[in-house]
């Protein structure tokens, strides 16, 4: 009796790995096994970014928090503190977001920080 070939598996693998390669450049596309490095890496690279992506979101929401708070004539860490001790809950994410499209509202938010 013959053994069995392993050829499609081995296609598909291949098929489904290459497809995972599409958009890389140069050889790392369409060559299998430098497709099959580069999209080890990118795995990696993903599951790292995955965590950074959180810490880099929390920077630009203090960046831009603290932006409108000196605007208003407070530093970020008045500003925070402020806010805690008039018992204001909004997260960093929120009051970036109320700094970037709603200033008067942040203005207010600073006056109740200023006043606490």
């Amino acid at each position: 009796m013959r053994s069995k070939s392993s050829g499609p598996q081995r296609n598909r693998r291949r098929k489904r790995m290459l497809k995972r390669a599409e958009g890389f450049r140069g050889r790392r596309k369409n060559c299998a096994r430098r497709a099959g490095e580069a999209v080890e890496r990118a795995l990696a690279y993903s599951t790292r970014d995955r965590k950074q992506r959180k810490r880099q979101f929390r920077r630009l929401w203090i960046a831009r928090i603290n932006a409108a708070a000196r605007q208003n004539g407070l530093s970020y860490s008045r500003f925070m503190a402020g806010l805690k001790k008039a018992s204001v809950d909004l997260d960093r994410k929120v009051l970036a977001e109320i700094a970037y499209s709603d200033p008067q509202t942040f203005a207010a938010l600073a006056e109740t920080a200023k006043s606490a």
